[in-house]
């Protein structure tokens, strides 16, 4: 496997390497406990917090983001803005917004809860499980992109019609529709039902 941030440790201020905990939850999102980021993920998986981003332009066309092929878990596939997993006692809202920096280099000039959603999505090609409690979230990107590459392939902005037809040919995260799906009605209360989500 190769070493990527998600499976690298990070050190301490005294050197040591120090694990990327997970905040592990019940079926209420209540936190119960913490899981090292690769063993929450071995199957059967540990039920824990995520969160999921979906930033709209001006014209209410989705940014998608296609995973690097470097990262350990569905390398090379197509998903929503930003997915990722708070820090143990950080906020998910304060998750979300740090990791679209991170991975985008973008601030959302609007980002607002829209509901949470359980589920269980085994990934076929890694063997992983996604066992997640996410929080879903939506809002506007104004300014131009700055991809981290070690996170980042490449982006993409969609409307409906046209992730329809992306998403019959590309391949895409095992849980991408899950989270659309559960945040669509914030999606057409922020871009409009114009806009076809």
């Amino acid at each position: 496997m190769p070493i990527t941030p998600a499976t690298a440790t990070h050190s301490s201020s005294n050197g040591t390497a120090e694990a990327i905990l997970l905040e592990l939850v019940d079926e209420d999102g209540v936190t119960i406990g913490t899981a090292e980021k690769l063993t929450a993920h071995q199957p059967p998986g540990q039920l824990h917090r995520a969160f999921s981003v979906f930033l709209f332009d001006e014209r209410g066309r989705l940014l998608l983001q296609q995973r690097a092929l470097g990262k350990y878990h569905s390398p090379g596939v197509w998903s929503n803005t930003c997915c990722g997993h708070p820090y143990p006692g950080e906020a998910p809202f304060a998750a979300a917004a740090r990791r679209t920096f991170e991975e985008l280099g973008v601030s959302p000039t609007l980002l607002a809860e829209a509901g949470t959603v359980r589920y269980n999505h085994p990934d076929p090609a890694s063997g992983l499980v996604e066992q997640e409690y996410n929080h879903l979230y939506v809002g506007l990107v104004q300014s131009p992109l700055r991809p981290d590459p070690e996170e980042v392939g490449d982006t993409a902005y969609v409307t409906s019609a046209e992730l329809e037809a992306r998403h019959a040919e590309d391949p895409f995260s095992a849980w991408f529709m899950t989270v659309l799906d559960a945040a669509r009605p914030a999606i057409r209360e922020l871009t409009g039902h114009s806009a076809g989500w």
